[in-house]
């Protein structure tokens, strides 16, 4: 995995959250508290996310085959869809009913009531997990820094083409404000030995998690589907295409990434009369050397030479070039 996938970012988070995960379900089994609870299957199925992130990169720098001519870069993404899925269905919905339940046990015979022993457990947990995971946090946020340039955060997870650092972003994110959450829930509740409030922490956890795994179940998807290369790469290679003689206009083009790291470009170009196919392949050469040095990521190009005969006027007035 390159740089840009943010490897140092996802064991930070990795290792984090497995000892925050086994701090809560300490917590939890003293306390009974379903905020923990929550929290602890929040920590386990986001240390199981960065596991896939992690074996996605490696699965994805498989050489390509026969089978699959352009490689395996698209693996980031479908593991990356699958953080999505797991953090819906094993942090959200989870979470979701049991807060369900835990509203449903507060209105039994019992009525509301608070935690019964060992108070003051689940507060110094989640303060501790709070700083553990501020240092994960801040670890992605240095190392997306790094590759985002002048982008604004959003516009950095939209259109990030390497998945795993707006995945450990969101998640991270996700797993701070839930920390706060469980925070206040568990306060609240030993406040006013109600506990309603507890169920009311782990709802709000449920929900947050359900709503970062749709973001980032559609922006994956977006990937998945294939997206053209970025509009300043675009303009690089327009530039690589018609700075020499051998093309004199290009036609259309199209781009596409086959990973993170890797951009296929294919092109039909107007060219100039030439007087053998040797020194028209030695111009179209010529032109995909010039591609790759502006663009090192255009590893796989295709151009289509052509010539233009005339400009032909129609009806409506506006010229329009016609291929030979």
């Amino acid at each position: 995995m390159s740089a840009g996938g943010g490897t140092k970012a996802i064991l930070a988070a990795l290792f984090a959250n497995l000892g925050i995960a086994v701090t809560k379900l300490v917590a939890w089994g003293l306390t009974g508290s379903s905020s923990m609870l929550a929290e602890s299957i929040h920590s386990l199925a986001d240390s199981g996310n960065q596991a896939l992130l992690l074996l996605g990169g490696r699965r994805a720098v498989r050489r390509a085959t026969p089978q699959h001519p352009f490689g395996y870069g698209r693996e980031r993404y479908i593991y990356a869809f699958i953080v999505s899925i797991v953090l819906f269905s094993v942090g959200g919905l989870f979470a979701l009913y049991e807060a369900y339940h835990k509203y449903h046990e507060q209105s039994g015979p019992k009525g509301p009531h608070g935690f019964e022993s060992w108070h003051w457990v689940p507060p110094t947990v989640l303060v501790i997990a709070i700083i553990l995971e501020s240092f994960s946090f801040r670890t992605a946020i240095v190392e997306s820094n790094a590759v985002r340039g002048n982008a604004s955060w959003k516009d950095f997870i939209r259109r990030a083409k390497a998945p795993e650092l707006p995945v450990v972003l969101l998640e991270d994110l996700g797993a701070l404000l839930g920390l706060i959450f469980a925070l206040v829930g568990v306060s609240m509740t030993l406040a006013t030995d109600n506990g309603y409030w507890d169920a009311a922490g782990t709802a709000a956890i449920g929900l947050l998690l359900v709503t970062i795994a749709i973001i980032l179940a559609i922006e994956t998807k977006s990937l998945l589907l294939g997206e053209a290369g970025a509009p300043e790469e675009l303009r690089k290679i327009e530039q690589a295409i018609t700075a020499g003689s051998e093309v004199e206009r290009i036609i259309h083009m199209k781009t596409l990434h086959l990973g993170p790291e890797e951009l296929l470009v294919a092109a039909k170009v107007a060219v100039r009369p030439y007087a053998t196919a040797a020194e028209l392949a030695e111009g179209i050469n010529s032109v995909e050397a010039r591609i790759r040095n502006s663009v090192p990521i255009a590893r796989v190009i295709y151009l289509e030479p052509d010539i233009y005969r005339n400009v032909e006027q129609p009806a409506d007035g506006v010229p329009e070039l016609k291929e030979a």
